[in-house]
C-alpha cells in the first residue's frame, strides 16, 4: 500500500517585547532562576494581568505581512491544565476568536533537483503566555522550578494541515523564521526557545479523504531535529499499521540523540483544556486606524520586494523568491545591484546564490558578517562585466577575498594584478595561442573538419590550458571558429 503524509505544523514565536505580556517584567535569557518573576507571573492573590500593547502590535505586523485577517475584536481565554511550572494553573491564550486569522507563507521547495514555489495556508495566530521550566539537572532526583519565562509573550501560528513530507515541512519552517526576524518581531534563536515548532503528523492511504490519526511532536527546537522527528515518526505509523496495529493520537517528544520519538502523554483535545474567556481581561480592539499605523512602520515585506526584483532587475520568480528569503541577503543583493547597475543583476543574483551563499553556509555566518563586503563583491563583478577577468577566475579571486578578510574596497583589483590574473582580450596575443595549439593537434583539425564537434571542445581546452585559464572564453572560441574555417 502506499502512504501519504500529512502535515501541519505550531510554532511559538517569543515576540520582541521589553516586557512580558500581561506585566511588567523584563525578559532576559539566562538570567538567575526566578529573579524575572514578578507577582503577576507567579499568580499571587490579589494581581491583574495588563495587555502589552507591543505584543499585539507585533501580532498585526505578522497578520499583514500574511495577508491575514486581523480580528477588530478578539477574546483571551484560560487553557486549563496542571503543570508544576504553570503557576497560575492556566496559561492565558486565545481560543475561539484569535487576533490573526488565516493568511499563507509563501516559500521554495526543492522537488526532484527542480525549485518550486509552494504556499502554506494558515488557519490562526494568536497571542498567549509562556510557562515557566522545570529543571531536572543537579537536583538529586528532585526538579527545580525557574518561572523566569512565565508570562513572556508567544504569537502561536497554526498552518492548516497542506504540508505532505519533512522536507516540505522543514522548507515552511525556515521561511516562516526568516519572516518573523525579516519583520523584527522575533530575533529567531532556536537555541534559546525563542522560535519552536510542534509538528501534527499522520499518514493515509493514497488516494484517502479523510485523516489519519495524528500525533504531535512537541518543541522541536531546530530545523533538523524537525525533519528526522518527522521522518521517524511517519516510519512509525506506517510500520504500525501495516503490523495490524493502529495509530492512537497522543503527544510525543523527540529523543536527537536516539532519534526517535516516544509518547509523553495522551493527547488532549480543546474539551480537556477547558477553556473559557478570562474575566480579567477584557476584549482586544484593534481599530482599523491602529492597523494602518503599523502597517506605515512596516518595513518592504519578501511579497513584495519579490515582485519588484522581478519587474525591475528582470529576475526570474524563483531568483527573486530565493533572494527574499532572508532580509539579509535581500539587502546585501540590492546593494551590490546599486554599485554594478542593473544590467548586471542577474549576475550578482547568481553570485549570491552560488559562491556567496556556499562560502556562508560552510563558514557557519550570517551574510551581514560575511569578511567579503558588497563593495568588494560588486568591483569584482565589474571585472567580469568589463571582461578583464573569467567567471571561473572570479570564482579564485572570491575564494582568496574570503581568505584574506581585509575591509580593502579595491581587494579584488589587488588580488587579479598580485596573482597575475587579467584575463588576455588581446587578439594577437589569443591568435598566437591559437595558432601554437593548431599546429600541436593536427588530428583533432582533421577530426573536427570531418564533422566531429568534440575536437572542437578538445582544441578550446588545449587553448585555454595554454594560456593558462586567462584567455577570454567568447573571443577564443569565435577566433577559432575562424582559424578553423579559413
Amino acid at each position: 500500500m502506499q502512504w501519504e503524509v500529512v502535515i501541519g505544523l505550531e510554532t511559538h514565536t517569543q515576540l520582541t517585547t521589553q516586557s512580558k505580556i500581561f506585566s511588567g517584567s523584563a525578559i532576559r535569557f539566562g538570567a538567575e532562576p526566578n529573579t524575572q518573576a514578578s507577582p503577576v507571573d507567579l499568580a499571587l492573590p490579589g494581581v491583574l494581568p495588563v495587555m502589552n500593547r507591543g505584543a499585539v502590535e507585533r501580532a498585526i505586523q505578522f497578520g499583514l505581512a500574511v495577508n491575514a485577517t486581523i480580528a477588530p475584536h478578539s477574546v483571551f481565554a484560560r487553557k486549563n491544565y496542571f503543570y508544576p511550572d504553570l503557576p497560575k494553573g492556566y496559561q492565558i491564550s486565545q481560543y475561539e476568536i484569535p487576533v490573526v486569522q488565516g493568511g499563507n507563507v509563501v516559500f521554495v521547495l526543492e522537488k526532484d533537483g527542480k525549485p518550486e514555489l509552494r504556499s502554506v495556508q494558515l488557519t490562526r495566530a494568536h497571542l498567549e503566555e509562556d510557562a515557566g521550566k522545570s529543571l531536572h539537572e543537579d537536583y538529586q532526583g528532585m526538579t527545580g522550578i525557574d518561572l523566569n519565562r512565565a508570562g513572556t509573550p508567544l504569537l502561536e501560528i497554526v498552518t492548516e494541515p497542506d504540508m505532505r513530507s519533512a522536507a516540505e515541512a522543514v522548507a515552511y519552517a525556515k521561511a516562516l523564521h526568516a519572516l518573523v526576524m525579516w519583520l523584527g518581531i522575533c530575533d529567531g534563536n532556536m537555541q534559546e526557545g525563542s522560535f519552536r515548532c510542534d509538528a501534527n503528523v499522520s499518514v493515509r492511504p493514497v488516494g484517502q479523504k479523510e485523516y489519519g490519526t495524528r500525533c504531535e511532536v512537541k518543541n522541536l527546537n531546530s530545523f533538523r531535529f524537525l525533519e528526522e522527528a518527522i521522518n521517524y515518526e511517519v516510519r512509525r505509523q506506517i510500520e504500525l499499521i501495516e503490523d495490524g496495529g493502529r495509530v492512537v493520537q497522543e503527544t510525543r517528544l523527540y529523543d536527537p540523540d536516539r532519534k526517535e520519538t516516544r509518547s509523553m502523554r495522551s493527547k488532549e483535545d480543546a474539551q480537556d483544556y477547558r477553556y473559557f474567556p478570562d474575566p480579567d481581561l477584557p476584549p482586544l480592539v484593534i481599530s482599523a486606524a491602529w492597523i494602518e499605523r503599523v502597517r506605515a512602520t512596516m518595513p518592504e515585506l519578501p511579497g513584495a520586494m519579490r515582485e519588484r526584483f522581478v519587474r525591475d532587475f528582470g529576475l526570474t520568480d524563483y531568483d527573486a523568491a530565493v533572494l527574499t528569503q532572508s532580509k539579509s541577503m535581500a539587502l546585501y543583493f540590492e546593494a551590490v545591484v546599486a554599485l554594478v547597475g542593473k544590467e548586471h543583476a542577474k549576475l550578482a543574483a547568481n553570485w549570491l546564490m552560488g559562491d556567496v551563499a556556499s562560502a556562508v553556509n560552510r563558514a557557519g555566518v550570517e551574510l551581514d558578517h560575511a569578511p567579503v563586503s558588497t563593495a568588494q563583491l560588486a568591483l569584482l563583478l565589474q571585472r567580469i562585466g568589463d571582461n578583464t577577468i573569467s567567471n571561473k577566475i572570479a570564482k579564485e579571486i572570491f575564494a582568496a577575498m574570503w581568505e584574506a578578510q581585509s575591509a580593502d574596497p579595491l581587494l579584488a583589483d589587488q588580488l587579479i594584478e598580485s596573482k597575475g590574473l587579467k584575463q588576455i582580450s588581446d587578439s594577437g596575443a589569443l591568435e598566437a595561442i591559437i595558432d601554437e595549439v593548431l599546429a600541436a593537434n593536427a588530428k583533432s583539425v582533421e577530426e573536427f573538419r570531418a564533422g566531429k564537434e568534440k575536437a572542437f571542445n578538445a582544441l578550446i581546452g588545449q587553448a585555454m590550458k595554454a594560456s593558462k585559464g586567462k584567455a577570454n572564453p567568447a573571443q577564443l572560441t569565435e577566433l577559432l571558429k575562424q582559424k578553423l574555417a579559413g
